[in-house]
């Protein structure tokens, strides 16, 4: 049975926080972010969010503690989640998958951090930021392959794919929320 649930998964810098709360704003559901909870953690621990990652590799405590509230928050409805394996937990939600380029994503990134700042997160240039989220990619694709055996890799279960680079933030919005009333209608 679908559930009333969007969940956004993509690439890092592909925009999944600010789509995945601007399609909640317009449908007026509820938003989480398994990414800000990450980050969170990592401000407590005092690390970046690529040291948090490696931790990850050897603590496998982290992923489940982000995982185990993805898999509470099944039981909700009217709820847009944006999360790299929110579509693994939940099943039956309309699974979007966002693409970018990784220059560009590395660029959004490191401006991002020079406007407003990112929680846990610091490169002091695009070069920086695209070696940082390489190597971040690298540490989540094998720590999800390694928990779950899951290749972020294959894209093949989601509903719809959108390419960031190419489509401006409103027309990924349409296009999700378009895609989402349409997956609704059709058992």
């Amino acid at each position: 049975m679908k559930h009333s649930i969007i969940t956004i998964a993509g690439a890092i810098g592909s925009g999944k926080s600010t789509t995945a709360r601007r399609v909640a704003e317009e449908l007026g559901y509820a938003h989480f972010s398994s990414g800000d909870l990450f980050r969170a953690i990592a401000k407590e621990r005092g690390i970046s969010i690529e040291e948090i990652n490696r931790e990850a590799e050897l603590e496998n405590e982290i992923d489940h503690a982000v995982d185990d509230r993805l898999k509470q928050l099944y039981d909700r409805s009217e709820l847009v989640v944006d999360s790299r394996l929110a579509y693994h937990w939940m099943p039956e939600s309309f699974k979007v998958y966002l693409a970018v380029d990784p220059q560009l994503a590395a660029e959004r990134i490191y401006y991002g951090i020079k406007k407003e700042g990112r929680v846990s997160q610091k490169a002091d240039s695009v070069a920086e930021a695209l070696s940082a989220t390489r190597e971040r990619y690298e540490s989540e694709k094998k720590r999800y392959h390694d928990l779950y055996g899951i290749d972020v890799d294959d894209h093949s279960m989601f509903d719809l794919q959108l390419d960031t680079g190419q489509h401006k933030l409103d027309m990924v919005i349409r296009r999700i929320i378009e895609g989402y009333h349409a997956w609704l209608k059709h058992p």
